[in-house]
């Protein structure tokens, strides 16, 4: 293993033939089972500086769909990596707990957790999910909607990390009153040569709309499902914004237009999955009250 994390990150479609970039994780699920292994095995190393080899407590987020298969795989990467006891949290109670959201009160609260592989919309009450929704469209899904766009409209082709890119400098849900622009570097398809261009934040607006409604109904899904005491709540309390999709200018004003529901942005929404499940991971007592039911101690 060469790299890992960020570093990895910035391989990605610049690598030699005799060099992989692997994202072991696709979707918020183990896609590659060894390299995921040897990730959590390095994670845990550097924490512990590899003087000793110690078997640590893991607790892992997971998207709240995930099958029973997908648990288990997550389960067993972390044992074989080195973890003494697995704990399973699911990704919008952890980001929950990140963002100081009060989950064990009797009220209502809602998060949504946009992260990279997946869109976590869940109605927290008593340490314990309600009603949540997981769909597979998020930051990578966003990201895959501009190289898709950049190709129909202009023949162009452009890396997966150009494409996040454009969707940091000018991405935005709800139309703003400066529009603004970023030069685009590619693959013409049809001279086959590199070339430049301009795209236009409204242009990128029009390529994120199909993946930004299929979330935004996924939280009015969530709303109707909600029991009448706890959309009460709803009301004063609004809705809260995590992961790094919340980012995207302008995806507060379009949910709360389309809820009528006040909606906060979480003050660091990047780490607060990584926040909640490290408070957790600090109460063990409350951990075991908010961990997945099918935790297994090893």
């Amino acid at each position: 293993v060469l790299a890992v994390g960020d570093e990895a990150k910035r391989m990605l479609g610049r690598t030699p033939a005799n060099i992989v970039a692997v994202r072991p994780l696709k979707d918020g699920v183990i896609a590659d089972f060894e390299v995921t292994e040897a990730m959590l095995r390095h994670f845990i190393s550097k924490v512990h500086n590899r003087r000793v080899r110690v078997r640590p407590r893991v607790v892992i987020a997971v998207p709240s769909g995930i099958t029973e298969v997908e648990k288990r795989a997550v389960r067993e990467s972390a044992t074989h990596a080195g973890a003494r006891e697995v704990y399973l949290i699911e990704e919008p109670m952890a980001a929950a707990i990140g963002v100081g959201l009060p989950v064990q009160d009797p009220a209502g609260n809602m998060i949504i957790d946009i992260g990279g592989g997946t869109t976590e919309v869940a109605l927290i009450s008593l340490s314990g999910i309600v009603f949540s929704r997981s769909v597979r469209v998020a930051g990578d899904e966003l990201d895959e909607a501009i190289v898709q766009y950049m190709k129909r409209a202009y023949n162009l082709m452009v890396g997966e990390r150009t494409a996040e890119e454009i969707k940091i400098k000018i991405g935005s849900a709800y139309p703003s009153e400066k529009e603004t622009s970023v030069e685009v570097k590619g693959r013409d398809l049809v001279a086959g040569l590199p070339k430049t261009l301009m795209i236009t934040s409204q242009e990128v607006r029009e390529a994120l709309l199909e993946p930004i409604s299929t979330i935004v109904d996924s939280v009015r899904i969530t709303l109707e499902r909600c029991p009448p005491e706890l959309s009460a709540d709803l009301v004063d309390r609004g809705l809260v914004l995590a992961g790094g999709g919340a980012l995207l200018r302008g995806f507060d004003k379009l949910l709360s237009e389309e809820t009528g529901l006040p909606v906060h942005v979480a003050e660091d929404p990047l780490s607060a999955v990584a926040e909640g499940t490290g408070k957790c991971l600090n109460e063990l007592k409350f951990l075991r009250q908010v961990a997945s039911a099918d935790r297994q101690w090893r």
